[in-house]
């Protein structure tokens, strides 16, 4: 009877070097690798090279501006640079994070240049989490995997458009994506990770020798790297030193121990010092953002948690991707559970932040599932393209084979019927006009002259930083008119006022605490210029 073992010739090789036959999923001396064919790197740079080429183009077609969280920081770095008081407190100001202030002072003295740098970097981020991605699946399982992987990243324009529209966590993600990769391929050189294959494999005989992390330092830099850009890169951190650190016969040292014990706690503690610096408050990032969530309906409590883990996965990944996730994730465990050692640890480190965002009273938003859906996709890649690990000629791998193609199909009919191309393009070449509207109507000569004459009056907080960062004004003088507290300065000025339906809704009346009347003309002001998206009314 034919036998479905798994494949040692296409990404499978000996610790030893020796020649023969490649040691399957628990045995001795079994070691993720890649095929070192000169074809396989000419595919893989040929790959990067095209979705490299793919950002620039789309980067230069539709030139966007950074979203509302990312200007604060360009906003930011500002202040620091001026040796001004930074304004974490400024209404509805975002949580900050360290590291994009640092990234915002270097960017802010190029001016609107420095923005769409920042962009940029955004996109180069997209690009090296794509590859990263890759390489995570072609270390853990095949390249097929690894390219089907990256494929489905890559067709997931939710990503994408966070690139486009410059949020962090494209940076976030790819230092994340890379510091596994990194101690993924520790393993590699120090001998295998191991255990029993089940199913159409044979019950494999466990290693000797279980895990040889030797990348501590440099995984650690770059998660404490991720964690000034996101907090939830510090459990990341913590699980981490604990697999490295762990009391064995091997451990490292206590002085290393301890130097990367510094590590994991540098991303909190340069955080809460900066909170302490800023505010006096060195929880003020958790407590902002707890009040804020509150305040905008975010907050859904622990209970909300499961329902909306699932809907958020099924929006990141869309339903086809999520159930091939699922399989993938049931076939890798049966057939060759050490290869899921990492993907799964991401996973469930990811959920289990999410659920304890609930359960702090914060935001419940899908971009705390962002790692997770990750390896989602990994999963997705396996059911796709696992049947790799087999050898050919046998009937599973026959079926197998089948069986993707029926996923592929499937998904390709589920996009084709869902994804509407005009809407997409709509809304990233929107994202650069509404702001060279913006300016067009700030730029004008009544505009200027009566800047004297008292603050820049907005309907609510989203404009904010873009008209600070366009005008280079303080945080005192520009106010949002559904702030209670700026009601006794809206006698002078200028008054903002949104239109265009694309605009109203994402600026004018972008959540349930928004008020129309917030974006009517104030008594007294007569209209001083008019753009696309904007009209400036003055009161002098």
């Amino acid at each position: 009877m034919e036998s479905a073992t798994l494949s040692g010739p296409r990404g499978y090789a000996r610790a030893d070097g020796r020649a023969g036959s490649a040691p399957q999923d628990g045995q001795e001396g079994y070691e993720p690798t890649s095929p070192s064919s000169t074809r396989l790197r000419m595919l893989e740079r040929g790959g990067l090279l095209v979705v490299s080429l793919l950002a620039v183009i789309g980067f230069l077609v539709y030139p966007t501006y950074p979203t509302y969280d990312s200007i604060y920081s360009i906003v930011w770095g500002r202040e620091l640079l001026d040796l001004q008081p930074l304004s974490f407190e400024a209404y509805r100001a975002p949580t900050e994070h360290p590291l994009a202030i640092v990234v915002g002072a270097v960017l802010s003295p190029l001016g609107d240049v420095g923005a769409r740098v920042w962009v940029g970097l955004c996109i180069a981020s997209f690009v090296a989490l794509a590859a990263g991605l890759y390489t995570m699946g072609k270390l853990a399982f095949t390249p097929l995997v690894g390219a089907a992987a990256a494929a489905l990243l890559l067709t997931r324009f939710d990503f994408a458009f966070l690139a486009a529209r410059g949020y962090i966590d494209p940076a976030f993600l790819a230092m994340v994506v890379w510091a596994g990769v990194l101690e993924m391929r520790s393993w590699k050189t120090a001998g295998g990770p191991a255990s029993s294959g089940h199913g159409p494999t044979a019950s494999l005989p466990p290693t000797r020798r279980f895990r040889h992390p030797s990348r501590g330092t440099s995984v650690l830099v770059i998660l404490a790297l991720a964690g000034l850009l996101r907090p939830e890169a510090w459990l990341l951190g913590g699980l981490y030193w604990l697999w490295v650190a762990w009391p064995r016969a091997d451990a490292p040292s206590p002085g290393r121990r301890a130097a990367w014990a510094l590590l994991v706690g540098a991303a909190p503690v340069i955080w809460a010092t900066t909170d302490l610096l800023v505010t006096g408050d060195p929880l003020f990032s958790f407590t902002g953002t707890t009040e804020l969530a509150a305040e905008l309906g975010r907050a859904k409590g622990i209970e909300a948690v499961p329902g909306a883990l699932w809907a958020f996965l099924i929006d990141l990944d869309k339903f086809p991707v999520v159930i091939a996730g699922v399989l993938g994730l049931g076939l890798a465990a049966w057939l060759a559970p050490t290869r899921l050692r990492m993907p799964l640890g991401l996973f469930l480190a990811g959920v289990g932040t999410f659920a304890a965002v609930g359960l702090a009273g914060l935001s419940v938003i899908a971009r705390y599932l962002l790692v997770p859906s990750l390896m989602v996709m990994l999963f997705a890649g396996v059911a796709i393209a696992g049947w790799t690990m087999l050898n050919p000629g046998t009937w599973a791998r026959r079926v197998w084979i089948a069986g993707a193609v029926c996923i592929v199909l499937g998904g390709v009919v589920f996009t084709a019927t869902r994804v509407n191309l005009a809407r997409l393009d709509s809304e990233l070449a929107f994202r650069g006009q509404w702001r060279a509207s913006l300016e067009q109507v700030l730029e004008a000569p009544d505009v200027r002259a009566a800047l004297a004459c008292g603050p820049v009056s907005v309907p609510n907080h989203k404009l904010i930083p873009d008209v600070r960062w366009i005008l280079d004004l303080p945080p005192g003088q520009v106010v949002a008119r559904s702030d209670p507290d700026s009601a006794g300065r809206l006698d002078r000025g200028v008054s903002l006022l949104v239109h265009g339906r694309q605009a109203v809704f994402s600026q004018a009346l972008p959540d349930e605490s928004s008020e129309v009347r917030h974006n009517l003309p104030l008594p007294g002001y007569e209209r001083a210029a008019v753009s696309t998206y904007y009209g400036a009314y003055v009161n002098c």
